[in-house]
C-alpha cells in the first residue's frame, strides 16, 4: 500500500528510519578475521578549482569500516585518521579474540598486540593486495556499495548527516542474507521507544566530535 505524504514529511521520516535501524546494530562487535580500512566521502571537485589531493590528506570526510570476513560490518564517521582515532574505534567495536587486517598505514602499527589474532598487513604501496590470505577486499567491497548509494542515489550527503547514511548501509550489509520479513522485523524492533525530533535531525553526530 502506498501512502501519499508531503516532501517535508518524507524528508523527516528518512532520518527517523536510519536512527531506528542503528539500534539493531549498535551492540554488534565484529570478530574472526576483521578487515579495517578507511575511505573518504565528499563531492567531486568543481572544474577550475585547482588540484585536490585524493585519499589520505583530502578535505573529504573519512569513514572507517571494520568488516568481519563473511560476517557483519561496523562503520564510523571519524574526525581524522590518526593512531588515537583509528585504534580507539578498533578497540570499541572489535572483539579481543579477533585478528586485524589493514593496509600499511603507520597509525595501525602495534594494534596487533591487543588482539589474540594479531595484526596482518597488506602493503598496497608496493602493489600487494593479498599476503598469505590476508586482504582488505571485503572492506573495499562495502565501500563500493556505500559510495554507489551516496553518489548514485542520494547525490549529496552533508557531513552532519553522513553517519546516518553509513548506518543505513551498515544495516543493509548486516542483513544482506535475511529474508525481507526478517529484515523488516529487525528494523521495527529497533524503533521501539525511540523518537527523533527535528532538532535531533540537524544535530552533529557524536562520532565526529
Amino acid at each position: 500500500m502506498l501512502v501519499r505524504v508531503s516532501t517535508l514529511v518524507a524528508t523527516g521520516t528518512q532520518p527517523q528510519i536510519r536512527t531506528d535501524i542503528t539500534a539493531t546494530t549498535e551492540a554488534l562487535r565484529v570478530t574472526g578475521n576483521v578487515e579495517v580500512d578507511e575511505t573518504y566521502v565528499g563531492g567531486k571537485p568543481r572544474p577550475g578549482t585547482g588540484y585536490h589531493k585524493p585519499g589520505r590528506g583530502t578535505s573529504k570526510t573519512p569513514v572507517l569500516a571494520l568488516v568481519e570476513r563473511n560476517g557483519g560490518v561496523r562503520t564510523r564517521v571519524i574526525a581524522d585518521v590518526t593512531a588515537k582515532t583509528l585504534k580507539g574505534a578498533i578497540r570499541d567495536h572489535v572483539d579481543r579474540s579477533a585478528g586485524i587486517v589493514t593496509d600499511e598505514w603507520p597509525p595501525y602499527r602495534g594494534i596487533g598486540r591487543e588482539f589474540q589474532g594479531g595484526h596482518a598487513v597488506v602493503n598496497h604501496g608496493i602493489g600487494e593486495y593479498s599476503a598469505n590470505g590476508a586482504n582488505t577486499n571485503t572492506a573495499e567491497s562495502f565501500f563500493a556499495l556505500l559510495k554507489r548509494g551516496v553518489y548514485g542515489t542520494f547525490h549529496h550527503v552533508s557531513k552532519t548527516h553522513l553517519p546516518r547514511y553509513c548506518d543505513e548501509f551498515e544495516f543493509r550489509w548486516n542483513h544482506r542474507e535475511a529474508p525481507d520479513g526478517q529484515r523488516m522485523e529487525s528494523a521495527l524492533r529497533g524503533s521501539v521507544g525511540k523518537r527523533l525530533t527535528y532538532q535531533g535531525t540537524a544535530c552533529q553526530s557524536p562520532a565526529l566530535n
